[in-house]
């Protein structure tokens, strides 16, 4: 059942969601060669707790995290760890926070130091094909306008969509429904209306779309060990459109690059 929110309701997930951006734009400003996942991992959940929220991840479904850590070719559920990173990895970071009631939800890839050009490339896409979808969030379009159009802008650039994992809904709970995949024909699903809210997320390889999960039980990878590229924003329909609730402004990394020690 898809729980539609009121204004109010979404009103409370911007504040979750505003925190959860924040802190991912902060978490990219210590991207960098030698940092151990393990110190973004304490970083995100020291910050959450400052700004008074709850990490949204950490002890969900057994998860030992606060943040989701993948490099390379893991897709999502990394496990940080003393792992450091290295110049020309991949990092995803996929974050949430619960705060007033609400969850707020978002990933992001960044490049560590210089990477090879295709990489670049990859990450890039995964946005691109977010923001395709997002132009399909449109009162009276169906859910899977938004799948076709990330879709097609991913293998429009030869790279190929995860199908193993979905989108979804967001609010009270950090998973609800409806499931939203990455790939699928235009016109199919529920119709989009006011008050819908939804984890949009492209995850996608650089080779084939199949993966596996490791022996930890969470982590994701591609099968062939591809690189992967995730993008995730928390999105909203109101009155006045499509609200990207977990996008913060350009000052956002740049205060936070003034303001830690060891950025």
């Amino acid at each position: 059942m898809i729980v539609y929110k009121t204004d109010a309701e979404i009103a409370r997930m911007r504040e979750s969601s505003q925190i959860t951006g924040l802190i991912l734009a902060e978490l990219g400003v210590l991207i960098k060669p030698g940092v151990r996942t393990a110190d973004l991992d304490a970083y995100a959940e020291r910050r959450s707790r400052e700004l008074g929220a709850k990490p949204a991840f950490k002890g969900y479904r057994g998860f030992p995290g606060s943040l989701c850590v993948s490099i390379n070719e893991e897709v999502i559920h990394g496990f940080p760890s003393t792992r450091l990173l290295r110049e020309g990895d991949l990092v995803s970071l996929d974050f949430g926070v619960f705060y007033n009631g609400y969850y707020g939800d978002a990933a992001r890839t960044y490049p560590v130091g210089r990477v090879e050009p295709e990489a670049l490339r990859l990450t890039q896409t995964a946005g691109e094909s977010f923001e395709s979808g997002l132009l399909h969030f449109v009162e009276g379009n169906h859910l899977s306008d938004i799948s076709h159009a990330i879709q097609a802008v991913v293998e429009a650039a030869g790279f190929s969509v995860i199908r193993s994992f979905v989108g979804h809904g967001i609010g009270q709970e950090l998973h609800e429904d409806p499931q939203l995949p990455n790939f699928g024909f235009p016109g199919r699903g529920p119709r989009i209306r006011k008050g819908l809210v939804l984890a949009v997320e492209p995850m996608i390889a650089a080779g084939q779309w199949e993966v596996e999960i490791l022996s930890d039980g969470w982590t994701a990878v591609t099968k062939d060990r591809s690189l992967a590229a995730h993008f995730e924003e928390t999105v909203a329909l109101t009155d006045r459109g499509v609200e990207v609730l977990t996008r913060v402004g350009p000052t956002a990394a740049e205060s936070a690059r003034k303001e830690l020690p060891y950025a």
